[in-house]
């Protein structure tokens, strides 16, 4: 990694901002649950009461794991966004027929392919700004990069036997499947493994919606074991720690992997992603609204 790639790859810990975020979100989730009053103030309390003592050397994920853990056995439900997250496969799916025509009449399918992945990322419960996907579809086409090493991804791609993607959000996760397709036709000489959530974790993925739209078919389909929205690699199973540090390219969606694997004790991973909070905006030097393909 050069030098001026490693200065500008930060660690990213909690501030005061995220700390205000996640007590938010706990009002998301009263309201995703239909809680009643009750319910909802001790939702609130609850999270307010954990935020006393957050560890600001922790990054968000690794404070929402236990904060979320926290909130679903108060509100008694395993998956706090399980109708949350099948309403957003559906409006995911409803836009598949418009982006394959868009991948048939395109010049260049892998970027087309790559931004798709990009715009599904909006679909973030846990964001502080939240963004509409249909606007997002619409013009994501004629946005740049704000951080631009789609090439360097690209030459990756070329010569890697094996890649890791690590998924983020469900319905994001039905982008991430037509991304998948056109990699494996683009560059079929590699094995593509995606990595999904080891237990439900606000709206990220877990193998119940990556198999429902067939990713097990598709591709090597991975539970990485991780109980955090965003791949942890110390609180990985021992196999999905073997193909990531194995895959000649990760290839990383979404702010909580950011957070993350930020820095990671392996290089040529490739982050893609909508930065949609003020504290990843800072971290990565850019605005909140931009699209980053960074290649570290």
């Amino acid at each position: 990694m050069e030098q001026s790639d490693r200065r500008a790859y930060r660690q990213v810990k909690i501030d005061e901002a995220c700390v205000e975020c996640i007590i938010n979100q706990s009002a998301k989730v009263a309201h995703a649950i239909k809680a009643d009053e009750i319910l909802s103030n001790t939702l609130t309390n609850r999270v307010k009461e954990l935020s006393k003592d957050f560890s600001f050397e922790q990054n968000p994920p690794q404070i929402a794991s236990y904060v979320y853990e926290d909130m679903a056995k108060i509100a008694n439900k395993k998956d706090l966004y399980d109708e949350v997250k099948e309403l957003s496969t559906q409006k995911a799916l409803s836009f598949v027929p418009i982006l394959k025509d868009k991948l048939s009449t395109c010049h260049d399918k892998l970027l087309t392919a790559t931004k798709i992945a990009v715009a599904g990322n909006v679909i973030d419960l846990a964001a502080e700004v939240e963004f509409d996907l249909k606007d997002e579809l619409e013009k994501i086409f004629h946005t740049d990069f704000a951080h631009n090493d789609f090439e360097k991804m690209q030459n990756q791609l070329s010569h890697a036997k094996s890649v890791v993607i690590l998924g983020d959000n469900v319905g994001e996760h039905i982008f991430d499947y037509m991304f998948v397709e056109v990699l494996k036709e683009l560059y079929p000489h590699a094995m593509y493994h995606y990595f999904v959530r080891g237990c439900p974790i606000i709206n990220d993925v877990t193998t119940k919606e990556a198999m429902a739209c067939g990713f097990d078919k598709l591709c090597d389909l991975v539970d990485s074991g991780v109980n955090t929205p965003g791949f942890v690699y110390e609180r990985a199973t021992s196999h999905a720690k073997e193909l990531f540090d194995g895959a000649d390219l990760v290839i990383s969606k979404g702010m909580g992997n950011y957070e993350c694997l930020s820095p990671s004790h392996r290089e040529n991973i490739c982050f893609l992603l909508k930065v949609k909070c003020g504290v990843v905006a800072n971290n990565l030097s850019q605005e909140i609204g931009d699209i980053v393909c960074k290649m570290v």
